[in-house]
């Protein structure tokens, strides 16, 4: 319908248009929520079809060795919990189970099951809400008398134990006009859901930080008398990643607007549905951190996932970017440093590691040579870790730059005596190779001489990828990266993560979203909560 304040054209010919162009727009939204649906069939169709694997595999006792058996039923499991939450992410029920691939026809009812009472043995915790305009009627200013009250339970978790929260809403009447008023129930971080922002941010931690699958969560609950399907915590899981995605993406912003940024990348598993095997995704680390060079700004960490390491991936997210990259020696880089606007700068952190795996293997002098050239470059950096750019700069000119001309002569004539297909003549090359981005340092104070901060920021990725092994899906993958961008950036701010999401979940979902920067970890503090 047009707008009532809206004036159609009188003549015919823009009329016919208009109602076109309406049209048009009818049939794209049919068309784009069909495709929804269709989508949404797609994976309810996809998890009734894990589910019979995982049963029949479970079931299986003869033909195949136990742990590859255990390996598969591992796989199917943690496919599952991401189709679930896929699903709870565009709109369905995580926790369905037994609806045909189509849905009920439009004429049918499907009853729906009443919700299980929280177990009584939990202690409760009430919170009362009394109306806005205290103890007088709005209306006529009369004293107002309760007559009623509802009761709202909230299921939440304060660390060690679980706790249900009663949200009293006394409803009151006015002695005089009989005027009904009552507040108005809080927001709950999911619509008509029962979990508190404190048990969202246990099972979201527990997962992606503990690395426990939502299959293992809902057996463990089960132990302690909670009735919280894998479905149900996936659905959980779907819709908070998608709640808290408004904040990941500003502190991806916020991080690739500095001076400097550390980029690192590493591989994970992606299962590849169809295929029947895993495929080799990628999980790529942008850190800002100016505090090494006295920069006041607070520090942030962002992470993407993608299908592939191709270059493409790190060229458009880096596209606006203009100031140092820190970086190992990645070719899917060189495309941005072409026309200078982002400045190359190496790490010396990868050139030893070289040196040192050949140390490792071949006990070679030349190597652990190589690696004693190199340890007062770093105990220099150390020096001067938190100075201001121009005091590090002429400490490195002063102390760095001589070490680094004794190093690049010895280098050279090194390469020229060995044989030249060994792996130490390969890790020279590569030193020589890298050296004008590993001299930067030599160039802007800002640059640092390793990239060991974006590689302590993989750390936890990697714990995970040995647990879990690999990750479920592609949107997975990225509601993966969602969680860890908020729990990286939480613990270099000081917080402990689990705090911070409980209040990011708490507040963003009322929160406007043009001051988002209000609930980012550096300006809510940890000891003011």
């Amino acid at each position: 319908m047009p707008h009532p304040d809206s004036t159609l054209p009188e003549d015919p010919a823009a009329l016919m248009a208009v109602i076109a162009a309406l049209r048009g727009d009818l049939v794209e939204e049919r068309a784009a929520r069909r495709a929804a649906e269709l989508g949404l069939q797609a994976k309810t169709l996809e998890a009734e079809r894990l589910r019979v694997q995982i049963a029949r595999l479970r079931h299986e006792r003869f033909g195949r060795s136990s742990e590859r058996l255990a390996g598969e039923v591992e796989q199917l499991e943690l496919r599952l919990d991401e189709v679930l939450a896929d699903i709870a992410a565009t709109g369905g029920t995580g926790d369905a189970k037994d609806k045909a691939a189509s849905g009920p026809a439009p004429e049918e009812k499907t009853p729906r099951r009443g919700r299980r009472p929280l177990p009584e043995n939990l202690p409760r915790r009430d919170v009362e809400h009394l109306p806005a305009e205290g103890c007088a009627c709005r209306s006529c200013g009369g004293a107002l008398r309760k007559v009623g009250e509802d009761v709202t339970e909230i299921l939440e978790y304060r660390p060690g134990r679980f706790e249900v929260v009663r949200h009293i809403r006394p409803a009151l009447s006015c002695r005089v006009c009989e005027a009904m008023t009552q507040a108005p129930m809080p927001s709950l971080p999911i619509e008509r859901g029962r979990p508190g922002p404190g048990l969202l941010a246990h099972v979201l931690v527990s997962k992606y930080c503990d690395h426990l699958p939502l299959y293992r969560q809902s057996e463990i609950y089960g132990r302690d008398g909670l009735d919280l399907p894998r479905g149900l915590l996936a659905g959980w899981v779907g819709k908070s990643a998608a709640l808290a995605e408004p904040m990941a993406a500003y502190i991806g912003r916020h991080a690739l607007s500095g001076p400097r940024v550390h980029a690192d990348d590493t591989p994970m598993p992606m299962l590849s549905p169809g295929r029947g095997r895993t495929q080799t995704a990628r999980v790529w680390a942008y850190l800002r951190d100016d505090r090494p060079f006295g920069g006041l700004d607070p520090p942030a960490v962002f992470y993407e996932f993608t299908p592939d390491r191709k270059g493409e991936h790190p060229q458009r997210r880096l596209r606006d970017f203009r100031g140092i990259l820190q970086a190992d020696a990645y070719s899917g880089f060189n495309a941005l440093y072409e026309g200078g606007r982002v400045v190359e700068a190496a790490c010396w952190t990868h050139a030893r590691r070289y040196f040192h795996d050949e140390l490792l293997a071949n006990d070679s002098p030349i190597a652990r040579e190589a690696i004693e050239r190199m340890r007062p470059l770093f105990a220099i950096e150390a020096d001067i870790h938190g100075q201001p750019p121009e005091a590090r700069l002429g400490t490195r000119l002063t102390r760095s730059a001589p070490l680094m001309a004794d190093l690049h002569t010895w280098l050279e004539a090194t390469l020229r005596r060995i044989f030249g297909k060994s792996d130490l003549a390969k890790a020279i090359r590569y030193t020589l190779a890298q050296w004008s981005a590993l001299t930067a340092v030599l160039r802007d104070g800002r640059a640092c001489l390793h990239n060991n901060a974006a590689e302590r920021r993989m750390r936890p990725l990697a714990l995970g990828r040995k647990n879990y092994l690999f990750a479920g899906s592609l949107e997975g993958g990225r509601r993966a990266a969602i969680i860890y961008t908020l729990v990286g950036t939480a613990e270099l701010n000081g917080w402990d993560p689990q705090a911070y999401l409980r209040v990011l979940l708490d507040r963003i979902a009322d929160h406007p979203i043009n001051r988002i920067d209000h609930l980012a970890p550096w300006n809510l503090r940890p000891n003011t909560i």
